[in-house]
Formats: structure tokens, C-alpha cells, sequence
């Protein structure tokens, strides 16, 4: 297949977790009747974002992946033939949680999980506090449509983390997200935070030569204090906007990506072909010095 259409689902999201689901699925149908072959949820999208505050309340939240959330959407994706990406808080034992993103299949079938691998701390972004970092290492997943790699949100930040995704064989790199802006910050500062977010990820497209689809939230949330700017997209792999949506709407759309594009732009563009392996050692240390 050389044509995948891929949905995004960015909207706004309530403190009931029910209700947070109910409407992501009837999302998701939107999506399928607009042809989407695969759809991707934002960032912990059951729930208002809670890292805001360092509650031990807020681990109530959590679920077992697989489990109620995965069983739900999961019938769906074998109702549509579409496959869901879907960011979920984990309980995975007693006291031991991750923030983790889900793939089913266009079959109903539970694929596996990807788990966070970079953790932020801060103002409003408390995630060390409930998430333990990833132990699953990068993925990919082979669904119908597409071999894909899914990181979340703070793995944004990192090539390093997109380029071994891209290795591992990813036709589309997908990163579900929770950002905004602070409501008391100054429109300079806004346009400059959005901006680098948007850059870094549209460097990975051009870097690995595959598309990147980005998928934020939308919305106030922490009574008033945080605008969360949306601005979901779709980079081609030379970085080209396929699609950017609003900061303040809710938004359901459907971009249709040619897979064999990967293959011209890194032809023409050969920096995969290029790279210097032999010399990479280095970037393992956290600081390249005597000590």
C-alpha cells in the first residue's frame, strides 16, 4: 500500500474519564467516515491533564493496558478497520505506573504498548512524580496499513529517541502530546515555545526521511492557568506541513501520506545513506569531558 490516510483527534477533555472515552470513540467514527485508515489520540486523553499538582489521588486514574480502555477501543477498530493509537495512564503493579501508548490493529487486536521514555519536571508538568521512565526500549508496530513508531509527548525533545525509531523500520513516526502555554505568559513567548515544538518534530520528518503526525490537546484546563495550544500536525519527510490545525479548536481531519515518498527523499536527500556510525560512540556519555 502507498497511500495511508491517518486521522487526528485533537479536542478538549473533562474530568470524567467515561465521558473523556465516549467521546474519543464518537471521534473516531468522524474520522473512519472520512476515510482514516489509522487514528491517533493525544496524549492521556481519558483525562485532564493531572500532572499539574503532585496528587496522590490522581494514580485512581490509571489502568492495566491491556484492559477496560484498550477493550472498548478496541471493538471499535474491528467495527471501523481501523487502527488506534491511543495514550493511556498505567497501572502496571502495585505503586508502579507509566505513561504508555497503546496500538491496536484494524482487526480489534491489541498490538502491545509503548512506554514514555523521557519524563519531564516542570512548573505544572510534575510527570516524575506518578510515571517510572520506559523499560520497553523504542518500538515500532506492524499494523495493516503501515508499519509505525509511536513516542510521547517529552520524547519529542530528542533525535536520538526518533532515530532509533526510524531504524527499527518506521514508515510514520506518531507522537501523542499534552502541551500549552501558561495564560499569564506574553505572546512572544507563546509564539517562540510553539515554534521550537513544531521545528524539533519537523526536523525528525526531515532527518529520517518518514512523515511525523503530532497530536496535542486543546483546550483550558488547571482552572484557567493553562491554555493547552493544540496546533496538531502532519510533516511530510522533508518537513513540508501536510496539515496544521488550530490553537484553540477542536479538530478531526483526515491527511492522506504516500509511504513511497521515504524512498525519493531519501534518495535525493541521503543523509540515512550518510551517517558517520563509526563516530557516533560519544553520544552515549551525558557530557563529553574528563570526568
Amino acid at each position: 500500500m502507498s497511500n495511508v490516510k491517518i486521522g487526528l483527534v485533537q479536542m478538549s477533555c473533562e474530568a470524567d474519564k467515561q465521558a473523556n472515552l465516549d467521546k474519543a470513540i464518537r471521534e473516531i467514527r468522524i474520522a473512519a467516515e472520512k476515510g482514516a485508515q489509522i487514528v491517533c489520540l493525544q496524549e492521556l486523553f481519558t483525562s485532564l491533564y493531572f500532572c499539574d499538582v503532585e496528587d496522590y489521588d490522581n494514580f485512581k486514574l490509571a489502568e492495566p493496558i491491556p484492559g477496560k480502555s484498550t477493550d472498548a477501543l478496541s471493538k471499535v477498530a474491528q467495527e471501523l478497520n481501523v487502527v488506534i493509537i491511543a495514550s493511556l495512564f498505567e497501572k502496571r503493579a502495585e505503586g508502579l505506573y507509566h505513561n504508555t501508548t497503546a496500538v491496536i490493529d484494524a482487526d480489534g487486536k491489541y498490538l502491545g504498548k509503548y512506554r514514555k521514555m523521557h519524563i519531564p519536571d516542570d512548573p505544572a508538568f510534575y510527570e516524575k512524580f506518578y510515571f517510572t521512565p520506559g523499560d520497553l526500549g523504542y518500538k515500532v508496530f506492524n499494523t495493516k496499513f503501515a508499519k509505525i513508531g509511536v513516542l510521547i509527548c517529552w520524547d519529542q525533545w530528542y533525535p536520538e529517541a526518533s532515530r532509533i525509531t526510524a531504524l527499527m523500520g518506521a514508515d510514520i513516526m506518531f507522537y501523542p502530546t499534552a502541551i500549552g502555554w501558561a495564560t499569564n505568559q506574553d505572546e512572544e513567548t507563546n509564539k517562540d515555545q510553539y515554534e521550537s515544538w513544531q521545528l524539533i518534530q519537523r526536523s525528525h520528518a526531515v532527518a529520517n526521511g518518514i512523515p511525523v503526525v503530532s497530536v496535542n490537546r486543546v483546550g483550558f484546563e488547571q482552572d484557567g492557568a493553562m491554555k493547552f495550544w493544540g496546533g496538531s500536525f502532519v510533516a511530510n519527510g522533508q518537513g513540508k506541513l501536510m496539515y496544521l490545525a488550530s490553537h484553540d479548536k477542536e479538530e478531526t481531519t483526515v491527511v492522506d501520506i504516500n509511504l513511497n515518498d521515504a524512498d525519493h527523499f531519501r534518495m535525493h536527500w541521503p543523509f540515512l545513506r550518510d551517517r558517520r556510525i563509526d563516530s557516533y560512540q560519544p553520544i552515549t556519555k551525558r557530557f563529553i569531558d574528563e570526568d
